[in-house]
């Protein structure tokens, strides 16, 4: 059965407003106010948790080590979770898209270095988690992207063959993990990344999801 299997953050739909304002909850926690912009770091809040606070204690220009990092670590993700979707939009043309595929007879899923649970709870929130097939998360398996597995097991759990699919992202963690899966990718450019995602050399680009049905039937013909 043709898979397509989606990632999230940047791919889906632009989280970067709740995953920021998360973080900020932990730098206001500590005496600082807001550290983190939706104008600035919208590509920083795609790459997860460690990398916001990593970029916030880099900003405020004071000394600090993993073990700050690893302390506010689970207030963000508790912040995060109570405040999951407010902010939060799926990218224009995704829901039909997904059903478009859908009605064509694939299979869909989704795998993304979020937590399982988050991403379960930000799909149900935004009343998509019914569209897929699958949904695997950065622990749902010991390892997460870049490593092949999560993406083939996404594939498996949707009902779908790893040698008909392909992946659809924003970044080098995807399409390394198309790559480690022996899988095409489609990387679009929409995302909050802010850097050019030609240079990975995927096997297509997607300016918008109006566009996903040809470049997949293309690509898992």
């Amino acid at each position: 059965m043709r898979t397509v299997i989606f990632d999230l953050d940047g791919t889906l739909a632009d989280t970067s407003g709740d995953l920021l304002e998360a973080a900020n909850v932990c730098f206001r926690g500590l005496g600082h106010g807001d550290v983190l912009t939706t104008e600035t770091d919208r590509g920083t809040a795609v790459r997860g948790a460690r990398a916001m606070l990593t970029q916030g204690f880099e900003r405020l220009g004071q000394p600090f080590d993993q073990s700050d990092i690893d302390r506010q670590f689970p207030i963000l993700l508790e912040a995060y979770g109570g405040d999951i979707s407010s902010r939060t939009t799926i990218y224009p043309g995704a829901r039909e898209a997904v059903s478009r595929l859908r009605d064509a007879g694939y299979k869909v899923g989704i795998c993304t270095n979020k937590p399982e649970g988050l991403a379960e709870q930000l799909m149900t929130a935004l009343e998509f988690r019914d569209a897929f097939d699958s949904l695997v998360g950065a622990d749902t398996f010991p390892v997460r992207k870049p490593d092949p597995l999560p993406f083939i097991q996404a594939v498996k759990r949707a009902g779908g063959d790893p040698a008909r699919a392909v992946l659809v992202g924003d970044t080098q963690t995807d399409r390394d993990t198309s790559t480690n899966a022996g899988a095409p990718s489609i990387l679009v450019t929409f995302g909050p990344g802010a850097f050019d995602v030609a240079s990975l050399k995927p096997e297509a680009l997607m300016d918008h999801f109006d566009d996903l049905d040809q470049i997949v039937a293309r690509l898992i013909a």
